[in-house]
């Protein structure tokens, strides 16, 4: 289990002690400064070079499972009368990037704590799920074919540590190193996605919003700055890799290691903790109450688009995915 859901169920069953008032500041700090920090520095994990790397092919793939999981979330919270945040809030963690999508979006949505928190739990579970079964069901029907096998990995499961540790198991169990490389360029492909997505729904809550209330939130909402954020540190990453590929030197001065290990370090462990962070607070905040008070609908919800996403993504990954091995 990631460091990052960890970090919400701890939070979850520690949230009877943060009650005390001195403490929301410090969790409010959290979820909203830490958070978005943790977002715009994840941009560095994402280079357009890996994005291209899965080519005409694999990008079509992933936009496909994407607009699917989306679609499928929205209709499936009308089918079960859910709210329509909540109906967001699965989209956007179903169809791009799991608990990171979810506290991505949250803001543009105007969600509370305990939609938040339940979107949460649900990534961590079905993810989970899929992080422990999918690399067998991967290799029951593509052994063959590393790159089907990767794909599937890749766009069927929620969240992005989910997706790494499918991804190693696969290659640790069945030696294909080639599966493991295209669900990491598969998954960061369906990450770079929630820059489009975040002011997409944003924009189709505010017309909902406009309907039932006669009123919208104000367009500079759609857009956070973190999102542009997220780009920013991406187009940093992509610069960076370029002039290592030209000149063997990120921005004329550091070299492979000093760079990677940067990198690394910012976009791998100083995100992971300040995300991490952001999800305990999120943690602390909500009260177990609130799954009783929600009700098993949005469960319904989250589990219908996860087996809908995987659906979708075994018959694209047969498709299509033996054009992307490795060894073609």
């Amino acid at each position: 289990m990631s460091a990052i859901a960890l970090s919400v169920i701890l939070g979850l069953l520690l949230s009877g002690l943060a009650r005390a008032p001195w403490l929301c500041p410090g969790l409010t700090f959290a979820m909203k400064k830490l958070l978005r920090l943790g977002i715009i520095l994840l941009g560095l994990k994402l280079a357009i070079g890996d994005v291209l790397k899965v080519g005409a092919l694999g990008i079509p793939v992933v936009v496909a499972v994407v607009s699917i999981g989306i679609g499928a979330s929205l209709l499936l919270a009308r089918a079960l009368k859910v709210s329509r945040t909540l109906g967001l809030l699965a989209a956007a963690s179903t169809g791009i990037c799991g608990i990171t999508a979810t506290l991505a979006v949250a803001p543009v949505l105007q969600a509370d704590d305990q939609e938040v928190a339940y979107t949460v739990a649900n990534v961590t579970l079905f993810g989970l799920v899929g992080m422990l079964l999918y690399p067998f069901v991967a290799h029951a029907l593509f052994a063959a074919h590393p790159g089907a096998a990767g794909a599937f990995l890749g766009t069927a499961i929620h969240d992005t540590s989910q997706v790494m540790g499918a991804a190693l198991s696969y290659q640790e169990m069945f030696g294909q190193p080639g599966a493991a490389q295209i669900a990491t360029v598969t998954k960061l492909t369906r990450n770079a996605l929630l820059v489009a997505v975040v002011p997409m729904l944003g924009l189709l809550h505010r017309r909902m919003s406009a309907k039932e209330c006669g009123r919208a939130a104000p367009l500079s909402e759609l857009f956070p700055l973190f999102v542009l954020g997220f780009l920013a540190a991406a187009l940093v990453r992509s610069v960076g890799e370029a002039g290592l590929a030209s000149q063997g030197l990120a921005f004329g001065s550091m070299t492979p290691d000093v760079w990677r290990g940067l990198i690394h370090q910012l976009g791998e462990q100083t995100s992971g903790m300040l995300l991490a962070t952001a999800l305990a607070a999120v943690g602390l905040s909500t009260r177990l109450s609130v799954f009783r008070v929600l009700g098993v609908a949005p469960f319904l919800l989250g589990l219908a688009a996860a087996v809908a996403v995987s659906l979708s993504s075994l018959g694209l990954a047969a498709l299509v995915g033996p054009l992307l091995d490795p060894t073609r």
